[in-house]
């Protein structure tokens, strides 16, 4: 159940930009234009991050994974890496990254990797095995070469919070939860696009001069809707979170691009994957047992703890890719991007962007802003190669540790823990509960969820969700039944990406989570499968 957001709009808005799609792409292109003081306006269908920009590893690529096989796309990682380690620092912990080969792997791509990543302009620097096994004692003792590469984790909520945040301080506007469910063409140019309020129903109509696609995995769907036809391939990837850390680095294997070949630190966790699956549709896409079999499967032999290690949860995204693959494996299509300027199917005024990487959206939202204000007639160049992006208090919640060490600070009287598993205070509920009022939601413990640590820890939400939603109803923000109905979305939610992990102990005590859940509060939970579906699944 969720409480109808009101608009504080007329059913007609002007603007000159319109965007579509809250991910990283999106945000980075609505703070570019208003940097350039270009009136924009975002809508997403859901919530900032909630497609593939929310499903990765939170790598930021140095381009070496991709200097075999795609130069071009290794390149402008390497070069959008950097930029954003100078001007988005606090998005990101500079770890370093290993590429690290073990027995039967490919000899001859083992010997070409450095003078592949050198032509690419990438520091690849070989390290004694001994040596690196000690900095990382996960690596396997059959491990035969290593390489250091400048890989990094960046935090792509942190990213794409603080980009909205300081484009709505220069006057852009966000809209959440609104889809786009049609165009009005006049002649050459998008006259009017239609959005609908998931929340009201409600029909807002804006009208702009120039309209930017950055939907992601539904760009295609939305660039039909206008008339435009681009050819897309869907990949799904699905990724594991072990339930403690495993290396202080990226680890990758050392081989051409496979399943379940990178490990990601991230705070106190591990994030293992990925697959690459052809999927045809956008509908119920998530994790399976099978995923995560595979995943382990192809990993344990670079990192042996993985064959027994407990997983918190798995999670999966789709892919935007550019272009049709011919063959199953989607590892094919080049993870480069793509801007459609749709002059060729009869518009002026829209555009496309299709493909790329979370490491290359600020360019893509360069390329991007460069050709709208072309067509606007702005003669402002792109600043944000160069300019810092501000820290945004609210978006600082979502860092490891940040709730604790804030909480430690300043405790204040009656203040408590939400959460133990990540340490997130009351405080900072109320701080992210706040910022979204003021911005005009009404927030969910899902929002909540995306902005703070809440529900990311080792019990998924089991504990927390329920002291999120009982502080809620004492500060009287969650009236009626509102709190139990976003306590059952929100542990749907995580039971979705815990299904597919579980096995053995880890099993039985899911049972017993879910049985406590169903008798406290009288309702079912697992709308993405019983713990009987896993049973069966599992079963030998």
């Amino acid at each position: 159940m969720r409480k109808a957001t009101e608009l504080n709009f007329p059913s007609v808005i002007q603007t000159q930009v319109l965007i579509i799609g809250g991910g990283v792409t999106g945000t980075a292109l609505a703070r570019d234009l208003a940097l350039r003081g270009v009136d924009c306006i975002l809508v997403e269908k859901d919530d900032i991050n909630a497609g593939a920009s929310g499903r990765n590893h939170g790598l930021l690529h140095s381009g070496a994974r991709y200097a075999a096989g795609d130069p071009g796309a290794a390149q402008e990682c390497r070069a959008e890496g950097a930029i954003l380690k100078r001007v988005a620092a606090q998005t990101i912990q500079d770890t370093g990254g290993y590429f690290a080969a073990v027995q039967g792997d490919d000899e001859r791509y083992i010997a070409d990797f450095a003078s592949h990543c050198k032509r690419s302009g990438i520091t690849a620097r070989p390290v004694d095995v001994a040596a690196a096994r000690t900095q990382e004692p996960a690596l396997s003792d059959r491990t035969i070469a290593v390489f250091e590469v400048p890989d990094a984790a960046i935090d792509p909520f942190r990213l794409s919070l603080e980009s909205v945040a300081q484009a709505i301080s220069l006057g852009a506007r966000l809209l959440r939860r609104m889809r786009v469910v049609g165009f009005e063409r006049e002649g050459r140019r998008i006259r009017t696009t239609r959005v609908q309020s998931l929340d009201s129903g409600q029909e807002l109509r804006i009208e702009a001069e120039q309209v930017v696609n950055a939907a992601g995995a539904w760009a295609r769907e939305v660039a039909l809707l206008a008339g435009a036809a681009i050819a897309m391939t869907y990949s799904k990837g699905t990724l594991l979170v072990t339930h403690t850390r495993l290396a202080s680095r990226v680890i990758n294997r050392l081989r051409r691009p496979g399943n379940g070949d990178i490990l990601m630190p991230g705070g106190t966790v591990s994030i293992i994957g990925t697959t690459s699956t052809r999927v045809n549709s956008l509908e119920d896409i998530g994790p399976t047992t099978a995923d995560a079999d595979l995943i382990i499967d192809e990993a344990a032999p670079m990192l042996p703890a993985l064959a027994t290690m407990r997983f918190i949860r798995a999670y999966a995204g789709v892919r935007p890719l550019l272009g049709s693959a011919g063959a199953a494996d989607s590892r094919a299509v080049s993870r480069g991007f793509a801007l459609f300027d749709h002059e060729d199917h009869g518009l002026d005024n829209l555009a496309t962007l299709v493909g790329g990487k979370l490491t290359t959206c600020r360019l893509m939202a360069e390329r991007a802003a460069d050709l709208v204000c072309q067509r606007l007639g702005v003669t402002r160049s792109c600043l944000t190669a160069t300019t810092p992006l501000p820290e945004s208090a609210q978006a600082a919640w979502t860092a490891p540790g940040h709730s604790a060490l804030e909480w430690m600070r300043s405790r204040g009287p009656g203040e408590t823990l939400l959460c133990e598993c990540e340490m997130v205070a009351s405080s900072a509920v109320d701080a992210i509960y706040s910022a979204l009022r003021l911005a005009g939601d009404s927030p969910t413990l899902t929002d909540i969820g995306l902005r703070s640590r809440v529900g990311k820890g080792a019990c998924q939400g089991s504990l927390c969700s329920v002291r999120t939603a009982v502080h809620l109803y004492h500060k009287g923000e969650f009236q009626a039944q509102r709190g139990l109905a976003e306590m059952v979305d929100f542990l749907n939610e995580r039971w979705r990406g815990q299904h597919a992990v579980l096995w053995g102990e880890q099993l039985a005590q899911a049972e017993l989570t879910e049985a406590i859940h169903c008798g406290l509060f009288g309702e079912e939970l697992g709308q993405a499968g019983t713990l009987a579906d896993v049973v069966r699944e599992v079963a030998p």
